[in-house]
């Protein structure tokens, strides 16, 4: 397993670091949790879009990205997820890392500090270069659109 090191800063005064370090749960997750920083419960209502402070920001190796996702527990349980999913963090940004949460579900829902509100994933990152073409290769699905193949 390819292990990387990702340069972290914090964006808080010393005394309210008590948020942790995103984190991999178990052995084998693929994504990093990472704590909500907000200094006063943040209530979400339905349908609402808030953006959750984590207190932190990084600098990637040139060549990834980190990919920011829901975590399936908030959003099975109570309709939590992100408006963007999955988000992505470049590597020449250096500003703070905010989570962009939005409310599915009928009831109310508070986010406290050092919740765990999504998840970091670690990606490389492949660049492309577009060539003007008049025809495109012939494939056995060809044009066929959302939902040709039916249910």
């Amino acid at each position: 397993m390819e292990k990387i090191t990702i340069k972290l800063k914090w964006f808080l005064p010393p005394d309210e670091r008590d948020i942790h370090l995103p984190s991999y749960e178990t052995f084998g997750s693929a994504g990093m949790d990472v704590e909500a920083a907000v200094r006063k419960p943040l209530p979400v209502s339905p349908g609402e879009i808030v953006l959750v402070p984590t207190g932190f920001g990084v600098a990637l190796p040139p060549g990834f990205e980190l990919q920011v996702r829901p975590r399936s527990g908030l959003a099975v349980k109570h309709g939590i997820t992100l408006i963007n999913s999955p988000g992505t963090i470049d590597s020449d940004y250096r500003g703070e890392i905010k989570i962009a949460l939005v409310n599915h579900s009928r009831a109310d829902f508070m986010v406290r500090r050092g919740d765990r509100i999504a998840q970091l994933v670690v990606a490389p990152v492949t660049r492309a270069d577009f060539e003007i073409v008049v025809e495109l290769d012939v494939t056995e699905r060809g044009a066929g659109g959302f939902g040709h193949t039916g249910l």
